[in-house]
């Protein structure tokens, strides 16, 4: 056994601690291919420590050790299609990871099947994909797949003319390397729409860990007499685990980010960026020289929802209630969770009074019709307090606590009408 890949395999087990640490939180199906493909890396270091055994062994260390980098790319360029869970996604997967895996284990045979045997093989790169994709309806077919499906057969093409030149021996293990991680590199840049710094290291790391197979062989091939370090060849993949880990922590704030913005249960904003938002549209409707308006709706009757149901069937409600008004207003307009059962609305100008008016009083009708809640009907109602810029209020704090204003003294008044005075 050979003692010089310890180093690597320890890095290697730190950074999959790394990742799993990082990955926990949220751990979706793109994560667990990336921390399955370097538990792959981690068996690729130690098989390579079998490597000086003598006969058969060594041969079967040089094959696992090898196979473990194809699979490792074959998980990784699972994780970038668009739709990992469908059959035809899995079915790329195990067929490619197949085809690889036989042909680098005949070229690392200590004898070299006969070159029908080589040729068949060699053809199965093209013939495979190109099957999978055919058998796959169009709609569920992404187009990144064709990247695969491509360089597949150009790998196919060259590998039929050059297996049997004088350097292919070499080229049998080297080009299927670089192919594998070339076409991870260039699905990833396609499917990832997250330009970050995370994006840009990952997307490096890989296509410098494609080219480090030809470099290697040209290094061997044309200087043989210039010695690069094994540490220099692995740093490609010390460059794709940051980026990875990057990417997740880039994820996790960006979801907390969001969660920081909105209310959990109904995913809407809650009273801090609401906030944010009456100040943009007000800053606006000063440019225009128009008008924006505020909503403060507040349900009337939940309590005895909650009070006779429960809070289970509170909480559907509420989440009834935000599909309802969602479905209703504008994409430029904010509705956002400000309290228990409170929602409140800025309606973008510019907007006329009548205008806001007869938004408020059409998110009233809306809960006029009984809803079907925890599989009983129930009937609820609102009270809308409306109050409008720059009529009204001239800062947001002032106009937000006059809508308030005006929805309780709705309320006061019975319920289930709009307030705008």
């Amino acid at each position: 056994m050979s003692w010089k890949e310890l180093p690597d395999l320890l890095a290697v087990g730190v950074l999959i601690y790394a990742f799993v640490s990082v990955a926990r939180p949220a751990g979706g199906m793109m994560t667990r291919l990336w921390l399955a493909g370097w538990i792959c890396v981690e068996f690729h270091f130690a098989a390579y420590s079998f490597l000086d055994l003598p006969g058969t062994w060594g041969v079967v260390a040089d094959i696992a050790g090898t196979s473990s980098l194809v699979w490792c790319a074959q998980l990784f360029c699972w994780s970038t299609d668009p739709k990992p869970r469908q059959w035809g996604s899995r079915l790329l997967f195990w067929a490619m990871s197949f085809v690889y895996t036989l042909y680098i284990a005949l070229a690392l045979l200590p004898t070299i099947p006969p070159q029908p045997v080589m040729a068949v093989t060699a053809s199965l790169f093209a013939l495979v994909p190109l099957a999978i994709a055919a058998a796959t309806r169009s709609e569920q077919r992404p187009a990144s797949r064709w990247i695969g499906v491509v360089i597949n057969v150009a790998l196919a093409m060259t590998l039929l003319r050059w297996q049997f030149s004088p350097h292919g021996p070499d080229l049998m293990v080297v080009l299927p390397l670089f192919a594998a991680y070339f076409i991870c590199c260039l699905q990833f840049g396609v499917f990832n729409q997250r330009r970050t710094g995370g994006f840009v290291v990952t997307l490096l790391g890989l296509l410098a860990w494609s080219l480090v197979f030809p470099l290697g062989l040209t290094f061997d091939i044309f200087l043989p007499d210039v010695h690069v370090g094994a540490e220099v060849w692995n740093l490609p993949k010390y460059l794709v685990a940051v980026g990875m880990i990057l990417l997740l922590l880039e994820g996790q704030l960006k979801r907390n980010q969001h969660l920081a913005n909105h209310d959990a249960l109904t995913g809407l904003p809650n009273r801090r960026l609401f906030e944010d938002r009456i100040s943009g549209a007000m800053e606006r409707a000063r440019q225009r020289n128009g008008c924006t308006a505020v909503l403060a709706i507040d349900l009337d009757g939940f309590k005895e929802v909650n009070d006779t149901l429960g809070h289970h069937a509170g909480d559907e409600v509420l989440q009834e209630v935000a599909r309802l008004f969602t479905a209703r207003l504008r994409r430029i307009d904010t509705l956002a969770r400000t309290g228990g059962d409170e929602f409140s609305v800025v309606l973008e100008g510019p907007i006329s009074r009548k205008e806001a008016t007869q938004v408020a009083s059409m998110l009233k009708q809306l809960l006029e019709a009984p809803l079907s809640v925890a599989g009983k009907t129930m009937q609820i109602g609102a009270s809308i307090g409306l109050a409008m810029f720059p009529d009204d209020a001239q800062t947001p704090d002032h106009l937000s606590i006059l809508a308030d204003e005006r929805m309780y003294t709705a309320k006061r008044n019975g319920g289930g009408r709009v307030q705008e005075t």
